[in-house]
């Protein structure tokens, strides 16, 4: 889970960070090999400073997919955490090392990346809370990459007091959480494994709210517009490193791929991101909170997750809120035939606080 332990701050919440986003005198090294000589970085990024001034206690630096570009956490050369409640599955990317610190006690709270999925899948993949804030509400001066039209930086706890409380201390507009009494949930209409859906549909019935379905016709679209814009912006963060031959064969190949992408195919996506934010916009206009699966299917075994590029698809019900930058968060729910669930939650941007309001009433009433 930890690429290295420390003991830095004071006596609060112990609290793990993951390896893109700099702690004074460590490298950054993202995972990736390409990256092992990196100097240690010179100062904190902004939020591992706030952490600490709240008192927080950074207990590590923890593993991620390479260059925090996959989704099922696997690292050959920095170590693959163990999914601490489903060892036989992927811990998720690709912020995994930090979901997996949680899940394992190891750390109360995380703080990890969210570029297509990277807090919410592992979050989901090893059954603790994970929060993708509104984009651009969270400071990520001091994390990689530098430039980025998607990457949040969140929390990962594994309640949700614990989550909120994080949240505040890296973000000072954080305010007091609203009431959800007349909050009303959209169900998105989406097709996921039956017991997924049931057990999505069973978390909105009891959480007391009133509920309606929504349907997107642009969240296809969008999941392959994020996908798009991904690419395009991973290589030019990362692409450089491929010539030092030692990018992992998996993100190396991804990364290849991603180069190909074309000026007409960026324009597209962006022609994309404005339809579906303007559909998702519209949605929580009569839904103040969206809900649907955070996965669509169980998590893989980790003797099926060796060609991770085949397994992208694992971020279709969350790229597409990447893509449109509103905050959302993934809640576990019990387990289903032996792998985790998880309930996905969206709401309108700069609604951080109601979006988290309305995780806490879930998760209360799940008890």
């Amino acid at each position: 889970m930890f690429v290295r332990k420390l003991n830095l701050g004071g006596p609060g919440p112990r609290v793990a960070i993951k390896d893109t986003i700099d702690v004074a005198g460590c490298p950054t090294q993202a995972g990736s090999r390409a990256l092992e000589d990196a100097p240690p970085a010179a100062r904190h990024a902004e939020v591992v400073a706030r952490l600490l001034v709240a008192g927080y206690r950074v207990v590590g630096k923890t593993v991620l997919h390479e260059l925090a570009f996959g989704t099922t956490g696997i690292n050959a050369w920095a170590g693959t955490p163990v999914n601490p409640r489903f060892p036989g599955r992927v811990p998720g990317g690709s912020s995994s090392g930090s979901a997996a610190a949680v899940a394992a006690g190891e750390a109360d709270v995380a703080l990890g990346t969210d570029t297509g999925g990277s807090i919410r899948i592992p979050a989901a993949c090893c059954g603790v809370f994970g929060l993708k804030p509104t984009f651009g509400r969270v400071s990520r001066d001091g994390v990689m990459p530098a430039a980025t039209s998607l990457d949040c930086v969140g929390p990962f706890a594994a309640d949700m007091d614990a989550l909120i409380a994080c949240m505040a201390a890296i973000d000072p507009s954080f305010g007091a959480l609203p009431s959800v009494e007349r909050v009303a949930l959209g169900r998105v209409m989406l097709k996921a494994l039956p017991e997924i859906d049931a057990a999505v549909d069973e978390a909105v019935a009891a959480s007391g709210l009133a509920s309606g379905p929504v349907r997107f016709a642009h969240f296809d679209a969008a999941y392959q517009a994020g996908l798009t814009v991904i690419n395009a912006e991973s290589w030019a963060a990362c692409g450089p490193l491929l010539a030092t031959g030692k990018v992992g064969a998996d993100v190396a190949q991804r990364l290849a791929n991603a180069a190909r992408t074309g000026a007409a195919e960026l324009a597209e996506a962006e022609r994309v991101r404005a339809a579906f934010t303007a559909e998702v916009d519209a949605a929580l206009a009569r839904y103040p909170v969206l809900a649907l699966p955070t996965m669509a299917d169980a998590p893989p075994l980790l003797e099926e997750a060796a060609d991770t590029s085949r397994l992208v698809a694992m971020t279709s019900f969350v790229r597409p809120f990447n893509l449109s930058g509103h905050p959302a968060i993934a809640i576990p729910l019990p387990a289903r035939s032996g792998y985790p669930v998880s309930l996905q939650l969206v709401a309108a941007k700069g609604r951080d606080a109601l979006l988290c309001a309305v995780a806490r009433h879930v998760a209360t009433r799940l008890q």
